[in-house]
Order: C-alpha cells, then sequence, then structure tokens
C-alpha cells in the first residue's frame, strides 16, 4: 500500500526547520501546524498492489529477509501515485517561463509513463495548471506573468523527494 498527498500540512514547518539550530517543543509544532491548518486543503491517494505471498521466503534466511524487504520497497515504490505538486517540484528551476516549464514536464510525463509510474496527470500541461496552482496556494513558488519562480527551496525538494525513487539519476534535479 503507498499513501501519497498533494501537500502536506507540515510544509510550511520544514524549511524553517531545516535553518534552526534549536528544535522546538512538540506542542509549538502542533500549534504552529494548527494555524496553518485554517482553509488547508489537500487530497490523499491510497493505492494498494497486488499481494506479495510470503511461502517462497524462509524466515530464518537472512537472505530472503532481505530479497522480501526490497521487494515490498519496490513494489511499494511502484503504486505511488505520481501528482502534479511532485512533478512540478521536480522540474522547476528557481526562475523558468512557464513555457520551459511545461516542456519538461511533458518530458518528464513521458518519462514515467514509459516507465510504467501510477501517473495522476496525463499531460504536463495538465501537471503544471494544478501544480503550479498547489504549490503557489501553500506560498512555495510565485507565479508571475508568465514565470514561475522558486520561493521556498527546501521545501520545494521535499515535494521533488516524493518521486525520487522512479527517477533515474539523469532525471533528477537539484534546487
Amino acid at each position: 500500500m503507498a499513501v501519497a498527498y498533494d501537500l502536506v500540512l507540515e510544509d510550511r514547518i520544514l524549511s524553517r526547520e531545516a535553518t534552526r539550530k534549536i528544535k522546538r517543543p512538540f506542542g509549538q509544532e502542533v500549534a504552529e501546524m494548527a494555524r496553518h491548518a485554517v482553509g488547508y486543503e489537500a487530497r490523499a491517494f491510497v493505492t494498494f498492489g497486488n499481494p506479495i505471498p510470503l511461502g517462497t521466503f524462509d524466515p530464518d534466511s537472512r537472505r530472503d529477509l532481505v530479497t522480501l524487504a526490497h521487494r515490498v520497497h519496490d513494489d511499494i515504490g511502484r503504486c505511488y501515485k505520481v501528482l502534479p505538486t511532485a512533478l512540478v517540484a521536480s522540474v522547476l528551476r528557481p526562475h523558468m517561463p512557464k513555457t520551459e516549464l511545461v516542456a519538461r514536464l511533458e518530458e518528464r510525463v513521458a518519462y514515467l509513463a514509459a516507465a510504467g509510474a501510477n501517473l495522476s496527470v496525463k499531460t504536463g500541461r495538465e501537471a503544471a495548471e494544478e501544480g503550479v496552482a498547489m504549490l503557489a496556494g501553500r506560498d512555495v513558488i510565485v507565479e508571475e506573468r508568465q514565470r514561475v519562480r522558486v520561493r521556498d527551496r527546501i521545501v520545494l525538494r521535499y515535494y521533488a523527494r516524493t518521486i525520487e525513487h522512479l527517477l533515474g539519476r539523469s532525471h533528477r534535479t537539484t534546487h
């Protein structure tokens, strides 16, 4: 089973925590998330894969247990729903014309579709429209005229990493 979210409630806290030297008490973190929850909307996608028969695995064999762990990890990775926020985050550069973003998304969607990924969109344009709107709504990026600018690269990197397991090294980007 794999669970994917368009946006996560704690995304606003991520970048502040990454730059903070001292960790705040849990109660303060919860209070901040509750404050940002007003008007918060996101979707969750739960995808179930095929059952893995355990009869061929010997529970006393370390090799079998490692093989099973890798199989579970890989199967969950293939089930994971690839959402527009992750797609946009995975191709966006600090400043980018919207036309270039759409072109890069078309390539990324085609690559992932050919690899058999569990895509929630069919085109790069669809990913751009949905993903940019959601990420801009959370103040992670800004859309200015026909350009998109990154406002919070740490949070953007968080969303990009949710699909990194589906991308070969040459298709991964850094922000």
